[in-house]
């Protein structure tokens, strides 16, 4: 998912506009996790970006994404970007 999201609308409220945006992310993240991983892999792994725009996102980890852009709603901001990719992964245990 790479994606522009605006935060408004002329008939929609800022809160409910952030809420939707939430609950899209939330299903994608649901929908890929959901897809069968290739053979050796254990788990789907994200990478993730946040910012005002593509140029700017930031690198952040797929757990702080509702806090991310509760910092954007925040800052006031019109429009955010939004960058979730998925890939397989092997878990590391380290022993102890």
């Amino acid at each position: 998912m790479k994606k522009t999201f605006e935060l408004t609308h002329p008939k929609i409220k800022v809160a409910r506009v952030v809420e939707s945006v939430k609950h899209e992310v939330k299903k994608y993240l649901k929908r890929e996790r959901n897809k069968t991983l290739p053979e050796g892999a254990d788990y789907w792994d994200f990478d993730c970006k946040i910012g005002k725009s593509e140029q700017t996102a930031d690198v952040i980890h797929v757990a702080t994404i509702n806090q991310q852009i509760d910092t954007i709603v925040a800052q006031e901001l019109t429009s955010f970007y939004l960058e979730i990719l998925a890939k397989p992964a092997i878990r590391s245990f380290e022993e102890k």
